[in-house]
C-alpha cells in the first residue's frame, strides 16, 4: 500500500476512508468541539494529499526532496563547415539522438563555415563565458589552426567529448578510368599533376592529410600533388560526381550511400581492417603501409564555468549510452571512439603535437 507522506502527516488510503466513514459525534457541546476537530481532520488528510499527489512526493522519491534537473534547455552546436559536411552531419545526428531521447528541448544546430573550420572556432572563443553553445569539430580544424595561422586555437576551448572516428575512402566517380587501386597508383605516379585528388578539407584537415601520407606511402611527391579543396561534404561529392577532380579522399559515411548507389566507386579504405557494408580493401591489404583514422569531438567556449562543463559531459555521456545514438553509430559506420573531460584534453594536446610534426615532415608548415 503506498504511503504519501508531507509536513510530518502520514495520509493513507486506509486511514482517509476512516475519516470519511466515521459517523459524526452527537449534537452536544462537547460534541461540537469534536465536529470541528473531526472536520478540519477531514480537510487536512484531504488537501494534504491532494498537494502531495499534485507534487508528485512519495516515500519512494528522492528521499533529498531535490528536483530532477530535466532536458537541457537552449543548447545551440556551432558547425564551423557547409550543411552536408562531416562536421554537421555529426552534430544533426547528435542532436536528434538527444532529443529523441528526451535529454533535451530543440537543439538549434547552425553553420559558421569557411577557412577549414577557424572561422567557426574564432566565433567560439567569442563566445568566451557564455554556457549555452557548443562546437562540433574533429581533426580537420586540428591541422587548419596550423595552416591558417589562426588566431583562436583549441587550446582556448574547453574539451567536452570525442564522439567517433572514421576511416577515409579513396573514391573515384562512375564511369572512371581507374577501376582499381592499382591503376589509380599507376597513373599518379606517372603524373601527379593530371589526376586532381579532391577532400572537403583545406590544408591539414583529414581529406588532405590523406592523399598527402598516401602519395608519400607509394612514391609520389607530396608537394607534387594536385590537392583541390572543397568546403564541405556536400560540394566534395558534387565535384567527384561531375568529374572535377580524378579521385577524392573523404570520410566514408559521407560516400557510403552512393556506394551503393553505384555513383561512385570506393577503391580502398584507410582503417586497419575491413568497414562492414563497405566493399573496398584496405590499403594495408593492398600493400600500401598507411592506416589513417580520423574523430570527431565537442568543445565549449573559452570561461565555461566547471558546472556547465560537468552538465555538458554527462549530457554527452547519456547521449552515448542510449539507445538511439547506437542506432546512429550503427547506420552511419561510425565507430565509437567516446571519451570526456581530461582523458579528451590529453587526446586533443596529443593530437595537436602529432598533426604539427606530420605537417612539417610534408613541408606545410616551418
Amino acid at each position: 500500500m503506498s504511503t504519501t507522506e508531507f509536513a510530518f502527516v502520514t495520509v493513507t488510503p486506509d486511514r482517509l476512508r476512516a475519516k470519511l466513514s466515521a459517523p459524526a459525534p452527537p449534537n452536544t457541546k462537547e460534541a461540537a468541539v469534536h465536529a470541528r476537530t473531526w472536520f478540519t481532520s477531514i480537510t487536512a488528510a484531504v488537501t494534504l494529499a491532494v498537494l502531495a499527489a499534485g507534487c508528485g512526493v512519495s516515500a519512494d522519491d528522492n528521499a533529498s526532496g531535490e528536483a530532477s534537473s530535466g532536458p537541457v534547455k537552449g543548447l545551440r552546436i556551432l558547425v564551423p563547415n557547409s550543411p552536408g559536411s562531416g562536421y554537421d552531419t555529426t552534430a544533426r545526428a547528435a542532436a536528434k539522438a538527444m532529443q529523441d531521447a528526451k535529454l533535451t528541448d530543440t537543439i538549434e544546430v547552425f553553420n559558421t563555415a569557411g577557412a577549414g573550420g577557424t572561422v567557426g572556432l574564432q566565433r567560439l572563443v567569442n563566445e568566451k563565458g557564455k554556457d549555452d553553445i557548443l562546437m562540433q569539430m574533429g581533426l580537420g580544424v586540428v591541422g587548419a589552426v596550423f595552416t591558417n595561422k589562426s588566431k583562436a586555437t583549441l587550446q582556448d576551448t574547453v574539451p567536452i567529448a570525442r564522439m567517433v572516428s572514421e576511416a577515409e575512402a579513396i573514391v573515384v566517380p562512375k564511369g572512371s578510368p581507374y577501376t582499381s587501386l592499382e591503376q589509380l597508383v599507376t597513373a599518379w605516379k606517372a603524373d601527379p599533376g593530371k589526376v586532381p585528388v579532391g577532400g572537403a578539407s583545406n590544408a591539414g584537415g583529414p581529406d588532405h592529410l590523406t592523399p598527402m601520407l598516401l602519395a608519400k606511402a607509394v612514391g609520389v611527391q607530396p608537394k607534387s600533388v594536385n590537392y583541390v579543396a572543397y568546403d564541405g561534404g556536400g560540394e566534395l561529392l558534387t565535384a567527384v560526381l561531375g568529374k572535377k577532380v580524378a579521385f577524392a579522399a573523404t570520410g566514408i559515411g559521407e560516400v557510403a550511400e552512393q556506394a551503393k548507389s553505384g555513383d561512385v566507386k570506393i577503391l580502398a579504405v584507410t582503417s586497419e581492417q575491413p568497414v562492414e557494408g563497405i566493399d573496398a580493401p584496405t590499403l594495408k591489404s593492398k600493400d600500401v603501409d598507411l592506416v589513417f583514422t580520423n574523430w570527431r569531438g565537442i568543445v565549449g567556449p573559452p570561461g565555461l564555468s566547471a558546472e556547465k562543463q560537468q552538465q555538458y559531459n554527462e549530457l554527452l555521456t547519456k547521449m552515448h549510452d542510449s539507445s538511439q545514438w547506437k542506432q546512429t553509430l550503427a547506420k552511419q559506420g561510425w565507430t565509437d571512439a567516446f571519451q570526456t573531460g581530461e582523458e579528451f584534453k590529453t587526446f586533443l594536446t596529443s593530437e595537436n603535437d602529432r598533426v604539427a610534426g606530420v605537417l612539417r615532415e610534408l613541408g606545410l608548415v616551418a
